[in-house]
């Protein structure tokens, strides 16, 4: 199984990474997490990115906050699917962080998940590498049939009030 690629511009994103990363570990999904800033250390961000389908990833998720700026970075230098995830904080709590990721030039895409939307980038991108794998696929259905069960019991109990 491909390995999902984690980057965050910095250590006070790690809360929206846990989402992700318990998401992935919860689907058996391997990852691994850098922190690699598009601005203080663009030669690493840019390294990581260049090698990252040889070493063996499927899928890259980017977190960063304000100027937002690493999902592009890493995205100039791959063609593997790069997820954005904007971080809420700073003067805009995270409106700022959601423009710059979302607002790619043609050419380098990034997928964008909500503000602070880790665990749906983890998701995604599992759901990305189980377009070839088919345990995860499963994984991944019946996730969704627990979600769905979960929905159900509330309403059966609400009902019940």
């Amino acid at each position: 199984m491909k390995k999902v690629g984690i980057i965050m511009g910095s250590d006070s994103d790690l809360p929206v990474v846990k989402k992700a990363t318990d998401m992935l570990t919860q689907l058996g999904v391997p990852f691994e997490a850098h922190i690699y800033s598009a601005h203080r250390t663009p030669a690493e961000a840019a390294e990581f990115s260049k090698n990252a389908r040889e070493n063996g990833f499927g899928v890259i998720i980017a977190f960063a906050g304000m100027a937002a700026h690493l999902a592009g970075a890493i995205a100039a230098n791959t063609t593997l699917p790069v997820i954005g995830v904007p971080c809420g904080g700073g003067a805009f709590n995270g409106f700022d962080a959601l423009l710059s990721t979302v607002q790619m030039p043609t050419g380098i895409p990034v997928a964008t998940v909500a503000v602070n939307g880790g665990g749906n980038a983890a998701l995604l991108a599992a759901q990305i590498i189980a377009v070839e794998d088919g345990e995860l696929r499963a994984k991944l259905e019946e996730k969704r049939k627990k979600d769905a069960e979960t929905v159900l019991a509330k309403d059966a109990a609400l009902k019940m009030e």
